[in-house]
């Protein structure tokens, strides 16, 4: 497959992960993913659809997810350890992808519970603003986060992510509008 402007593969390494973009196929496998994780992920995200907990409901999201990769506008990594590549253990997303001027995008996380603080969050992450920043040839890759999620707000700072400030109300999170932090981090090979 061709991407429009850069050699970006649907598939990457690290020494103890695969990451890869899923086809709709995988659709079983993510919503086991969703379900084994629902009450950790439903605190930071917006309300679900009602069926959402369901396998033909993820089939669309990764067949959308999946478009969206082909033109290069999202690209979802769902990540697997080497070990065990047949279960997910977390994704990491390149949101709303601009080239030319703009040259960013918005870098989003999320991790199975029983695979945090092993470093699989740190290593997939520096895996995919690699892919961000040497194979799209992205400027910066920035986050949000909510101020109460703190094992979130260390990872990116531990990334050397700078913190920027506070993005009021910005997200519908749970029947309320959620303030995030947002944080940012440039590409080391780019003039500033």
């Amino acid at each position: 497959m061709q991407w429009k402007n850069a050699s970006l593969k649907y598939e990457s390494q690290t020494d103890r992960l695969i990451l890869k973009v899923l086809t709709p196929n995988y659709a079983n496998a993510v919503l086991n993913f969703q379900n084994r994780n629902r009450e950790s992920f439903e605190a930071y995200e917006p309300t679900r659809p009602a069926n959402f907990y369901t396998a033909s409901y993820q089939q669309a999201v990764l067949k959308c997810e999946w478009d969206l990769a082909l033109k290069q506008q999202c690209i979802r990594f769902y990540v697997f350890r080497k070990d065990d590549p047949q279960m997910i253990i977390g994704t990491v997303c390149l949101h709303d992808i601009r080239f030319a001027a703009y040259s960013c995008t918005e870098i989003g996380y999320k991790f199975d519970a029983a695979f945090r603080r092993m470093g699989y969050a740190s290593e997939a992450i520096k895996k995919v603003m690699s892919l961000a920043f040497y194979d799209l040839h992205l400027h910066r890759v920035f986050a949000r986060v909510m101020p109460e999620n703190k094992p979130s707000i260390y990872l990116l700072e531990s990334l050397g992510f700078q913190y920027e400030g506070v993005e009021r109300g910005c997200f519908f999170i749970q029947n309320q509008w959620a303030d995030h932090l947002r944080y940012a981090y440039l590409n080391p090979s780019t003039d500033n």
